[in-house]
């Protein structure tokens, strides 16, 4: 039987605030091996961990990520969802991140840089910023994106693993992937209508919260399983075989 591992996304994001210290922090005690994680990039040119390009969603305000505000006023604790257990709850850095990830030498992090602030601040501008905090960490880390763009440059840049996130499981793609070479494949599970590719790259797909239905992809070639409820998955008496705590 494949047994997969298992990636908490956005951490332990069914139960906490999703990209937030104490997500990543419960994800990790539950047994995850891997973590996921965005990232934007705001006006100060500081990597923030952050989905969507404002605090709408996870804070209850209306603040785009790339204006200047002050961090310590706003509480990302998804209010609507999770009301006010967990505030305050400040919106980390990556820097945050990073040093919590260090304390766990065993855990791998995909960092994911979302393609709004790509957008807006740059390609170069951005992942030159993002490449430098990763150098010290680069054996814990996986850069992932959307972006073609951020991929290729990374692989220019450094020695860091890439993963590239498709949105399309198609010809097209599988050319580009077979051009560039990225060490993961990233994908919605709902997308793939055909057998996974075979490459020199391992496959992730998200987001899947039924243990058998990540077992059964395991066994089509998928090594990795990202799921928002890493606590519940690893409790599977097969699935937890790969925990790591």
């Amino acid at each position: 039987m494949s047994i997969p591992i298992l990636v908490a996304h956005r951490g332990f994001m069914e139960s906490y605030p999703e990209n937030t210290i104490s997500s990543i922090d419960a994800a990790i005690k539950a047994g995850a091996c891997m973590i996921e994680f965005d990232v934007q990039m705001n006006a100060e040119s500081e990597l923030v961990l952050l989905h969507d390009d404002n605090f709408l969603r996870t804070a209850g305000i209306e603040q785009s990520v790339f204006e200047a505000y002050d961090s310590n006023a706003i509480s990302v604790h998804e209010p609507e969802r999770l009301h006010d257990a967990f505030r305050p709850e400040t919106p980390p850095t990556l820097a945050q991140a990073l040093e919590l990830l260090a304390k766990y030498p065993m855990v791998t992090a995909f960092v994911e840089i979302k393609d709004e602030s790509l957008d807006q601040w740059g390609v170069s501008a951005v992942m030159d910023v993002l490449l430098a905090q990763l150098e010290h960490y680069k054996q814990q880390c996986v850069l992932i994106s959307y972006s073609l763009a951020a991929i290729i440059y990374t692989r220019q840049a450094g020695e860091i693993r890439t993963g590239w996130v498709i949105d399309a499981f198609d010809e097209e793609h599988h050319k580009l992937a077979e051009q560039h070479l990225p060490d993961y494949l990233i994908c919605n599970y709902n997308k793939v209508d055909s057998v996974l590719w075979q490459g020199r790259w391992q496959w992730m797909l998200y987001d899947i919260t039924d243990p058998q239905l990540a077992i059964d992809w395991a066994s089509k070639g998928a090594q990795l399983i990202e799921t928002r409820d890493i606590g519940s998955m690893l409790q599977h008496y097969v699935l937890r075989e790969k925990a790591c705590r």
